[in-house]
């Protein structure tokens, strides 16, 4: 398995001879697209060269040991196959997670919508809590957010959100996000100290280029309104916010948080080739649209993929059997202590189906 990556240390060095090419690097396009081949090869090739190295290493520690006029370097010879064994089998483990069919959508920016659940007033705080959470988790990592629409409440809640996350990477990390989340807290309004129990959806979803989504103008109904929030928040007196509607779908998509008409646009039409990609790619393939349904849910209670209890101070994602007692921290935007694992146990998955 491992001979044929010779192949990719070849590709590897001709890339770096035309990245230090003028021609290459006078043309942005093309100059663009090498550094992203040489981005995503460059760990394969780290890892082979080091395991190349690993590998004559130990062979040459073997034959150390089987020469008989070497007999009082025994001992070293024995410890340096030990090691360089224990490596090797380390270095192997990490160049077939490296060689794992890459999710094309990886590498791409994200549209998340969050909407409360059952629970009402308290599912829509708890909507709230999820979207600070990803924002800091955003912040963390460098990337950057934008809201697209948003529907509050009277106590501050989210009925739903709409953001784009714009970073490397970005899905790679929160594509486990979607799903069903449920929170379980005693409510600022419950006098009687009673748990209650509430969920909210999370969709997360690759932005999609206008090269991979086509969208006819003539299968747009376009119209504005006047943007209003509870509270008076987010009110702006010109008619900017833009509502569009995709006719052969009946997908409905609104923006209301710029005042220019052409921003709220722009925004509202990337949350719209996002949903029609993942429409599409769910049509393509019959388990990633069980998966899709089994992961978003209806935004019941009983359907979950994470639960965060307050009173326990606990977080628990139900499908790899991981519990945290640190929710303070994750809500915060320590999101990595959860996708981390996550991450491992899909590698896992896909290794185990390799075999």
């Amino acid at each position: 398995m491992f001979e044929n990556l010779q192949v990719f240390e070849n590709r590897y060095e001709e890339l770096n001879m035309k990245l230090y090419d003028p021609q290459s690097a006078a043309d942005r396009e093309l100059y663009a697209s090498l550094m992203k081949e040489h981005r995503e090869i460059e760990p394969i090739v780290e890892a082979y060269r080091a395991y190349t190295q690993c590998r004559q290493a130990l062979e040459g520690a073997k034959e150390l040991l089987d020469d008989p006029q070497s007999q009082d370097l025994r001992e070293m010879a024995q410890d340096e196959v030990k090691e360089n064994e224990r490596r090797l089998g380390e270095l192997e483990e990490a160049l077939k997670i490296l060689l794992l069919p890459k999710d094309p959508n990886d590498s791409k920016n994200v549209v998340v919508e969050i909407r409360g659940g059952t629970g009402g007033e308290e599912a829509a705080l708890f909507a709230y809590d999820l979207y600070r959470m990803y924002t800091a988790y955003a912040e963390k990592q460098g990337w950057r957010t934008e809201i697209v629409s948003l529907n509050e409440t009277e106590l501050g809640g989210f009925k739903e959100v709409s953001f784009l996350v714009d970073g490397q990477g970005a899905y790679s990390r929160l594509k486990f996000e979607s799903g069903a989340h449920r929170v379980q807290r005693v409510p600022e309004t419950e006098t009687q100290g009673r748990i209650h129990t509430s969920a909210a959806t999370v969709a997360v979803m690759p932005e999609a280029e206008e090269v991979e989504i086509e969208i006819d103008p003539k299968d747009l109904q376009i119209d504005t309104f006047r943007s209003s929030g509870a509270g008076g928040q987010h009110i702006n007196k010109t008619s900017s916010a833009i509502r569009i509607t995709h006719l052969p779908t009946g997908m409905v998509v609104e923006c209301q948080d710029e005042r220019s008409q052409y921003k709220n646009k722009d925004k509202a039409l990337k949350v719209l080739r996002a949903r029609l990609l993942s429409q599409e790619q769910a049509k393509a393939s019959a388990q990633v649209a069980e998966a899709r349904r089994s992961l978003v849910g209806s935004g019941d209670r009983s359907e979950r993929i994470r639960t965060y209890n307050f009173p326990q101070s606990r977080v628990t994602d139900h499908r790899i059997g991981l519990t945290l007692y640190k929710l303070e921290e994750i809500l915060a935007g320590s999101l990595d202590q959860v996708i981390d694992p996550l991450i491992a146990a899909d590698r896992a998955r896909q290794l185990e189906q390799a075999d």
